[in-house]
């Protein structure tokens, strides 16, 4: 049996132990590992897979991602989502519509400290969704516009699903973070303004809001909102600036976090430390078991030859390569409803990646450009993660029905959005060209 059969039958095995339901995981290492002793034999399969074990687990790089995720479990035990909340509902309020723009704004700062899209979706629903069901607005657009802010916890930086690209194709990492600030910032907008033409187009979507406020108030309620936002500010700054690594910056993140959660706690006892420090080690072990996984995956797709051949077909089809990028964004949205975007990135990028690079795209764009796309494929149904999220976290006050129906002008936003970084590339690219 030649190698490239090996491979491709190791694919269908991997998608198959998939839809079987077996974990992401745990398939993605046995068919690697197997692939790599049917195609080198017992003894060098052994070899590889220590070397890659020992690569994963020693390397420098991955000692950010557990100091990100510190940072957003610090934020959340904290309490800074409530904060956030209340200072945009009260600067945004009295606009049509302005709890949920004030949500999504929020969340896209909450998101930037946290790092998680189903945290943040977790922590806003909890915030948000009440006061807005209480305040009349329409469950389909609270519930809906609570599940799409929460995926723009992964294009603000710091972002954890964007340092895993960065490991499995070998890209800066620092370029990545930078590189995700305006395409995040530029969502959020979009959001804001489906949500503005959404209750115009019908007000009685989003009742106005009655109560005012002082200045006084408005400016009293950046007093813990405000410290978050200048971290965050302060880890864009320096990466791009070159003052710190995205380790240091992870590290700093999450020190000074921490001082906000115990200024806000006035000690330890609110924070919970040692179940915030135990819930960081199992999400890290997590990913970086799949991330081990699937860089053994790769290897036995690249030895057998799959990734070069797929590469070259498609690198060698005779049509214009945006017709490539609309298959491989196709591809994304369909496999995003259906997995989470860690496991979904292991799976596709030793395919996906090299044949973009032969097209002549740049890695940073496309990191941006795939992040975006799998946070779309976590609000669209069948599955849509974040949906789920927003209805178990809302206690029966919203069904899984009415976060589907309102989606749809959020997903348009979305593939807006991906439209806007296909045309104007320099979106992503503007800062990390010009880092320091």
């Amino acid at each position: 049996m030649s190698n490239l059969a090996i491979g491709l039958i190791g694919t269908l095995g991997l998608f198959a132990g998939i839809l079987l339901g077996i974990n992401v995981m745990v398939v993605l290492g046995l068919v690697g590992a197997l692939g790599l002793a049917a195609l080198v034999g017992f003894h060098a399969a052994t070899a590889l897979l220590s070397t890659v074990f020992f690569d994963t687990t020693h390397s420098f790089h991955f000692s950010v991602i557990p100091l990100f995720l510190l940072m957003g479990f610090f934020a959340m035990r904290a309490g800074l989502g409530e904060d956030l909340f209340e200072a945009a509902s009260k600067w945004l309020g009295g606009l049509r519509g302005g709890l949920a723009i004030s949500t999504t704004l929020g969340a896209a700062a909450f998101g930037a400290a946290s790092g998680s899209s189903v945290g943040t979706a977790t922590v806003f629903t909890k915030l948000a969704l009440p006061q807005m069901l209480n305040r009349g607005y329409d469950k389909s657009l609270a519930s809906a516009s609570i599940a799409i802010a929460g995926t723009l916890a992964v294009m603000i930086p710091p972002s954890a699903l964007v340092v895993v690209y960065g490991i499995l194709t070998d890209s800066s990492i620092g370029a990545l973070l930078i590189a995700g600030f305006i395409p995040g910032i530029l969502f959020a907008l979009i959001l804001c303004v489906a949500i503005w033409v959404r209750v115009r187009m019908n007000p009685e979507l989003a009742p106005m809001e009655t109560t005012t406020y002082s200045l006084r108030e408005k400016v009293l309620s950046l007093r813990m909102a405000g410290p978050l936002v200048l971290i965050i500010a302060a880890i864009v700054s320096g990466l791009y600036l070159g003052i710190f690594t995205p380790t240091e910056a992870g590290g700093i993140g999450a020190m000074l976090t921490l001082v906000l959660a115990l200024i806000r706690h006035r000690g330890f006892k609110g924070i919970a430390l040692k179940d915030t420090l135990m819930e960081t080690m199992r999400t890290t072990a997590m990913i970086f078991a799949i991330l081990m996984c699937a860089l053994v995956f790769s290897k036995f797709l690249a030895l057998s030859g799959v990734t070069n051949s797929v590469g070259g077909f498609l690198t060698e089809l005779e049509v214009n390569r945006w017709i490539i990028v609309a298959l491989v964004a196709l591809i994304y949205l369909a496999l995003g409803m259906l997995m989470d975007a860690p496991a979904l990135l292991a799976i596709t990028l030793p395919i996906t990646h090299p044949v973009m690079m032969n097209l002549g795209f740049d890695p940073v764009w496309f990191g941006i450009f795939v992040v975006l796309l799998v946070e779309i494929g976590a609000v669209t149904p069948p599955v849509g993660i974040n949906c789920f999220v927003v209805q178990s976290a809302s206690n029966g006050r919203v069904q899984l029905e009415d976060v589907f129906r309102g989606l749809l002008p959020f997903v348009i936003a979305g593939l807006v959005m991906l439209v806007l970084l296909c045309a104007f590339p320099q979106i992503a690219l503007f800062l990390p060209e010009r880092m320091q």
